[in-house]
């Protein structure tokens, strides 16, 4: 009875209603019938799906309604929590342990006590003060009533260019509707995408030299070539300088490097940064990325107080550095487990793999843990990498499509790392697969033993992640020797193709024997040089190495064949 007694003086305020807050909420209620739970939201609405928002802008998604997950009225009557929108959390007051809330709508300010606070603000999106950014026709893609604002724009520009001419009674031959998105991360991407499927003629200007950034970029330039051939046009390693009208009235956006991209409308999607105004004025600690710091139970360097969500950083779970992940999944996450610990349980946050993926025009990006650009920053010199295309499922079977994985490893242990995968089919699994491995503390011979369904329609014998850990481990145990092209200046290649693959593409300077008489014709080679073996994808050229290394030549093989060269070459570190 007791313990009855102390749960119903319990008072917990949670700022902010979409993902983590409103997981919070729930979870709380489920664990503690007798708390007094008030959910504040400064938007409309609360629970919504904002990863949705682009499709909404699309009209893959066409009603609005589809978006809200749950509404106020559900909290209020299946959870009995108090839900106020358009309500806005201006300070915290931890010595008195009260926070001040304004009504957006009419301006007054009431201040609520508090046992517990949940902090869920979200991210704001990068807004920068640039010249004409207040410009009509320049939106961002961040709330409900931002798609539902660039809907309405869309349909009154369509109207305006389309039709008969009022004149000759004749239709009329209108232009495309120019539309200029402003980053190239989920958003953009997502949004470009489907300005495309409108008809519109897009162009994306990204400020760093590459799409996707968590991506390593070779793995970005297949991407980047995907949705070039499907109607965006990119414009990268140029940064946005302003914005202003053109002398027809339609938009122009001015770029650092001096080009005018016209526009009849402009998405911003130049990221998102930690909304940290409310945790500063209870005096959190505020991380070196930016974003409130935690710990692993989600409390801020206030014990009274909890952060969850885009607003906070979390350890990665590879690398162990702090970091800021902008993702549903683990905001969920951390508003479950804030609640489990507010409610007397142990819950721990193991940290963030950044899991993620991205559809594009059918196909798919998706990546898990460490990129090699990451590890090398750190200055991490035991890992090794591998590139392999494998398909989504028995080639035998219709519809097989490749899917371009690589894959991370550590050279001294075997420790599987990261990857990233690309295809239009089974990229999904793949990864959700290695993020559960990564997440267990796999080895690539965990990989290479992963007992996983096999129906021809749905995967190979050796699935794709099979593949890679029997790779990893030939190179690992010596088996395969293996080189990457960077290496392969000055060095004696040998092409194991056939010739009707080099009439479509060769490597200057390798010698061609094919891999059938490649045992008949070992003369030809040279044993006092270490030999790089090429062919298309790698399978062939490992297939060669082991006979040369039985025959007693010095040999490796280029890992990825010419598949990897493609995109290798196009790299300068």
């Amino acid at each position: 009875m007791e313990a009855k007694s102390q749960s119903a003086r319990t008072k917990v305020v949670i700022v902010g209603g979409v993902a983590g807050g409103a997981s919070c909420a729930a979870r709380l209620r489920r664990l503690d019938e007798n708390a007094e739970i008030l959910m504040v939201e400064r938007g409309p609405y609360v629970s919504y799906a904002n990863c949705g928002l682009p499709y909404h802008v699309g009209g893959v998604i066409e009603k609005e309604s589809s978006l809200l997950v749950a509404t106020a009225d559900t909290f209020r009557l299946q959870f009995n929590v108090d839900v106020r929108t358009n309500c806005e959390a201006i300070r915290v007051a931890p010595d008195t342990k009260t926070i001040e809330l304004r009504n957006v709508e009419t301006g007054e300010v009431t201040s609520e006590p508090y046992d517990k606070l949940v902090l869920s603000p979200g991210a704001l999106s990068v807004r920068p003060p640039l010249p004409g950014i207040d410009l009509p026709g320049i939106f961002q893609v961040r709330t409900v009533p931002d798609a539902r604002a660039i809907r309405e724009w869309i349909e009154r520009g369509s109207l305006f260019l389309s039709g008969m001419d009022k004149y000759s009674g004749f239709q009329t031959v209108r232009p495309k509707i120019r539309a200029v998105v402003l980053g190239g991360g989920f958003i953009g991407l997502e949004t470009a995408e489907n300005l495309v499927h409108r008809g519109f003629d897009v162009t994306l200007v990204e400020m760093l030299d590459q799409i996707l950034a968590p991506l390593d970029r070779e793995m970005a330039r297949i991407v980047e070539s995907y949705v070039e051939r499907h109607g965006i046009g990119l414009a990268l390693n140029d940064g946005v300088a302003g914005f202003q009208h053109a002398a027809n009235g339609a938009l122009e956006v001015l770029t650092k490097s001096g080009k005018a991209h016209p526009a009849d409308i402009v998405i911003l999607a130049l990221g998102v940064r930690p909304d940290t105004a409310l945790a500063k004025t209870a005096g959190l600690e505020i991380g070196e990325r930016g974003g409130i710091r935690v710990d692993e139970q989600m409390r801020t360097s206030n014990p009274d107080i909890f952060a969850v969500g885009d607003a906070v950083e979390v350890r990665d779970y590879v690398t162990g550095e702090w970091s800021l992940i902008a993702l549903a999944g683990p905001a969920n996450r951390q508003g479950r487990i804030a609640a489990d610990v507010i409610a007397g349980r142990q819950s721990r946050f193991r940290g963030t793999q950044g899991t993620a993926i991205i559809g594009l025009f059918g196909a798919a990006a998706a990546w898990v843990g460490a990129s090699e650009k990451t590890l090398k920053r750190l200055g991490d010199s035991d890992h090794e990498k591998i590139y392999l295309y494998p398909n989504s499922h028995a080639g035998y079977y219709p519809g097989a499509r490749p899917i371009a994985l690589k894959v991370l490893f550590r050279k001294s242990d075997g420790r599987f790392l990261g990857a990233q995968a690309l295809g239009e089919d089974g990229v999904d699994k793949r990864i959700s697969a290695l993020a559960m491995a990564l997440q267990m503390g796999a080895t690539i011979h965990d990989l290479e033993e992963a007992e996983l369904c096999y129906a021809p329609q749905f995967g190979s014998a050796k699935d794709p992640i099979n593949f890679a850990g029997m790779v990893a481990a030939d190179i690992l145990c010596g088996d395969m020797p293996m080189s990457h092209w960077d290496a392969a200046d000055n060095a004696f290649l040998l092409d194991v193709r056939e010739p009707a693959e080099l009439a479509v593409e060769s490597v200057p300077g390798a010698l061609n024997i094919p891999l059938g008489q490649l045992r008949a014709r070992l003369d030809e080679l040279p044993r006092e040089r270490e030999i790089l073996v090429i062919c298309r994808s790698g399978q062939r050229a490992y297939y060669a190495t082991r006979a040369l290394l039985q025959n007693g030549f010095k040999a490796r093989t280029l890992a990825g064949g010419m598949l990897s060269r493609h995109h290798s070459r196009l790299l300068v570190n």
